[in-house]
């Protein structure tokens, strides 16, 4: 914006030096400049049948009115510098006035974009928390019928090892068909009841024990599930108090911005009120142009 401002101005300047170079060529030719009876070469062919009288050699009886058509020429130069200077700034204030809207039109749209922007990652992080939840649900509904079907097959498979043959401790399993002193090695139960007993409860420690690492598995699945979800919220309430303060700060240097252009243009009025007339550097820059 600052480029553009000074790109402008530039612009301006080459305008009003322009419009001076123009009125010099059509309002100040140079056979019309004071100096230049001193360096015309037909000055004596000029004035033939001018005489002098007597005793007032060097005088011009036409001076006072020659005198007089300068001053008025001059006096309309200066009122149409004046238009012209006054064309300027008019024009000027218009840009000015047209750069203030153009800023606050794109202001106004870089804050639209932004609160599309904010519903956008806001329904973005609304989405994803309930991907996030639902996702967590199914997996812990999926992990507890998992368990649950294991734990059925578990005790399937345990009551068919105790009611079959393999575990059965009867007597007879063991009594070959040669008779009754001869043992089947492979059906051998001479087991006493409290070896049985001892290999029971073993069995049934070992069984506690899986459930218990398995329950303490699903407990620490469940809190890492609640533990993401957690941190899906604390990031998603971060972000919309992030978005709240950019918000403020925001509206803060927009009321600072507003207020510095307010105080810019009660000066710049001011100071037009009290300076009706002031030169600026393009005013003093028209002198001293040339070696003459």
């Amino acid at each position: 914006m600052k480029e553009r401002k000074k790109n402008r101005q530039r612009q301006s300047h080459l305008k009003h030096m322009g419009a001076i170079e123009d009125f010099r060529l059509n309002f100040q030719p140079r056979w019309s400049r004071r100096e230049y009876d001193l360096s015309n070469p037909d000055k004596i062919r000029d004035q033939e049948g001018i005489q002098m009288l007597p005793g007032l050699v060097g005088e011009d009886p036409d001076s006072q009115g020659r005198l007089k058509n300068q001053q008025e020429q001059l006096r309309e130069w200066s009122v149409q510098q004046q238009h012209e200077l006054a064309t300027a700034r008019h024009q000027q204030r218009q840009e000015e006035q047209q750069y203030d809207q153009d800023r606050v039109d794109l202001d106004n749209k870089a804050l639209q974009l932004q609160k599309i922007e904010e519903e956008r990652r806001r329904a973005i992080a609304l989405a994803t928390k309930n991907f996030n939840l639902t996702k967590a649900a199914e997996n812990a509904e999926k992990r507890w019928k998992e368990w649950q079907q294991q734990e059925e097959d578990n005790r399937t498979d345990i009551l068919n090892q105790l009611q079959g043959d393999l575990l059965s401790e009867s007597q007879e399993q063991g009594i070959s068909v040669l008779g009754l002193s001869r043992l089947r090695p492979d059906s051998y139960k001479g087991l006493t009841d409290e070896q049985l007993q001892h290999i029971i409860d073993c069995q049934q420690q070992q069984i506690e024990e899986n459930r218990r690492i398995q329950a303490e598995q699903q407990q620490q699945e469940l809190q890492q599930d609640l533990f993401r979800v957690a941190s899906a919220r604390t990031a998603l309430l971060l972000e919309r108090r992030q978005a709240r303060i950019n918000k403020q700060l925001r509206r803060t240097l927009d009321n600072t911005n507003a207020q510095l252009a307010e105080a810019h243009q009660e000066q710049k009025k001011y100071l037009e009120k009290v300076y009706t007339n002031i030169p600026d550097d393009s005013y003093f820059s028209q002198f001293n142009t040339s070696s003459r």
